[in-house]
C-alpha cells in the first residue's frame, strides 16, 4: 500500500513519540509498504523538503513553530499548522500523489484538515492513532476550565475524530470515551497497543560508576518531566529513602518541570538523586543496563488511561517498574497481572516507599523479573503487529 502518515514529531526530536513513529515507519517499509511521513517544520527556508530515512520518504512542510514557545502563540500556530502544511504540499512534487490510506497521530488534535484533504483527493480511508485525549486530560487536571477555550479545543478534536474511519486507542479503558463517535456509520473503534522496536544495546554517555549513584540500586526515570507526570512524589520518595545508601535515583530527560525538580532536590539536600539532560534514544538501552528499576509517574488527576512510552522501554530492557499513577488506569492491572513491578494510585510517598522496598526484596529472590518484562514487551508491544492492524483498518 502507498500510505501517508501525518505527525508533528519525528527524529531528530528525541521524544518518545518521535521514537515510536520512527519505529513504526521502519516497520511499514519492512512489510513492503511505500510510506511518506508528512511533518511540519518551522526551520525550512523553502516550502518543502524531501528526505529519505531507511527507505521512508520524509516530506517536511514549512509551518509555524509550535514547540518551545508561549502558550498563546503555540495555540495560534497549531491552528494554522495543517493549512500551512496543505498549502506547501500542493507546491511540492507530491501534490498529485494518490494514497491508498492516510494514518495520523494524536497528539496533535490539529491534523484533521490535512488528513481530510488527503482522504478526499485519494478517495481512501483514514486511521487516527490516539495516544493523548486532549483537552480532556488538561481539564481533568485543572490546567484548563471547561469554558470557551476548552470548548474550542474540544470542537477541534471532535472534527479530527469525524475525519477518521477507524480510531485506535491505547488501552481498553479509553474505548468508552469514544462510544458516541463509534455509533456513526462505517466507523471502527479498537485498541491499538503502543509499540517499540527492538533496540540493540549501545554505549551510553552517562556512566553511573562516575556519579554519586555508583554501587547503588538505581531507580531510573527517563522521559518528559512536565505537569502531566506529577513527579513531586518521586522526590518525596527519594527523601524518605535518603538514609538507604544502597538506593539511588536517576532522572534523565527534559520538560517544563525539569529545572524546578532539580532545584527542589538540591534544596532538600538529596545526595541520592542525580539529574541529567536527555540523551539520544539509541543510548537508552545502554543506560538501563546500569539501572535496576524503572519509574513511572502520572498525575493522579488524570481520568483517561495512558501507557507511557517509558514503560515500554523499561519492559524491553527487562527493568521492573515502580509506578505512581492515576486511579483506575489500565496500567495498574497490567503491572499487577503480568507481575512486572509494583504500582500504587493513591499518590502517597509513604505507599511508594513501602512498595519500593518490597520490590527490591522481591527482586532479590525472584530471578524471573527481567524475563517477564521482556516477554510482555515482545507479546504486546510489537511494531509488526501494529502495522498489520493499521493496514487492516485501512482496507476495511
Amino acid at each position: 500500500m502507498r500510505i501517508a502518515l501525518i505527525a508533528d514529531t519525528f527524529p531528530p526530536l528525541r521524544t518518545s513519540g518521535a521514537v515510536q513513529l520512527r519505529d513504526l515507519s521502519r516497520e511499514f517499509v519492512r512489510q513492503g509498504h511505500a510510506l511518506t511521513v508528512m511533518l511540519p517544520s518551522a526551520d525550512l527556508d523553502q516550502p518543502w523538503a524531501i528526505e529519505d530515512m531507511d527507505g521512508v520518504q520524509l516530506l517536511r512542510l514549512r509551518a509555524p513553530k509550535t514547540k518551545d514557545i508561549g502558550y498563546v502563540r503555540r495555540t495560534l500556530n497549531e491552528f494554522v499548522m495543517p493549512f500551512a502544511m496543505l498549502r506547501n504540499l500542493r507546491n511540492s512534487p507530491l501534490a498529485q500523489q494518490r494514497w491508498d490510506g492516510v494514518v495520523w497521530y494524536a497528539p496533535s488534535i490539529f491534523h484533521g484538515p490535512l488528513a481530510s484533504a488527503l482522504k478526499k483527493s485519494s478517495n481512501c480511508k483514514g486511521y487516527l492513532i490516539i495516544r493523548d485525549i486532549f483537552p480532556e486530560w488538561a481539564a481533568d487536571m485543572g490546567l484548563m476550565g471547561r469554558g470557551l477555550p476548552y470548548r474550542v479545543f474540544k470542537a477541534v478534536a471532535n472534527y479530527q475524530y469525524s475525519v477518521a474511519d477507524t480510531i485506535g486507542v491505547q488501552t481498553p479503558g479509553n474505548l468508552t470515551y469514544f462510544n458516541d463517535w463509534a455509533t456513526g456509520a462505517g466507523r471502527q473503534l479498537e485498541v491499538l497497543q503502543n509499540w517499540l522496536a527492538h533496540a540493540p544495546e549501545t554505549s551510553c554517555t552517562i556512566d553511573l560508576s562516575k556519579t554519586a549513584l555508583a554501587g547503588r540500586k538505581v531507580f531510573v526515570y527517563a522521559g518528559n518531566m512536565g505537569v502531566a507526570q506529577g513527579m513531586g512524589v518521586l522526590l518525596d520518595l527519594a527523601e524518605r529513602l535518603r538514609e538507604r545508601t544502597d538506593i539511588g535515583f536517576l532522572f534523565v530527560g527534559r520538560g517544563s518541570d525539569t529545572q524546578s525538580l532539580a532545584a527542589d532536590a538540591k534544596a532538600r539536600g538529596l545526595s541520592n538523586v542525580v539529574f541529567h539532560d536527555e540523551i539520544h534514544p539509541d543510548e537508552i538501552p545502554g543506560l538501563y543496563t546500569q539501572c535496576h528499576v524503572g519509574l513511572v509517574a502520572l498525575d493522579p488527576r488524570h481520568k483517561t488511561h495512558n501507557i507511557p512510552g517509558k514503560f515500554l522501554t523499561y519492559m524491553q530492557s527487562g527493568l521492573p517498574v515502580l509506578a505512581s499513577i492515576n486511579p483506575g488506569n489500565d496500567l495498574v492491572g497490567l503491572i499487577e497481572g503480568e507481575r512486572v513491578g509494583r504500582v500504587c494510585s493513591d499518590h502517597s510517598a509513604d505507599t511508594l516507599q513501602r512498595l519500593a522496598e518490597a520490590l527490591l526484596q522481591d527482586m532479590a529472590v525472584d530471578t524471573e523479573f527481567a524475563a517477564r518484562c521482556k516477554a510482555l514487551s515482545a507479546r504486546l508491544f510489537s511494531p509488526e503487529a501494529v502495522v498489520k492492524q493499521l493496514t487492516a483498518g485501512l482496507l476495511r
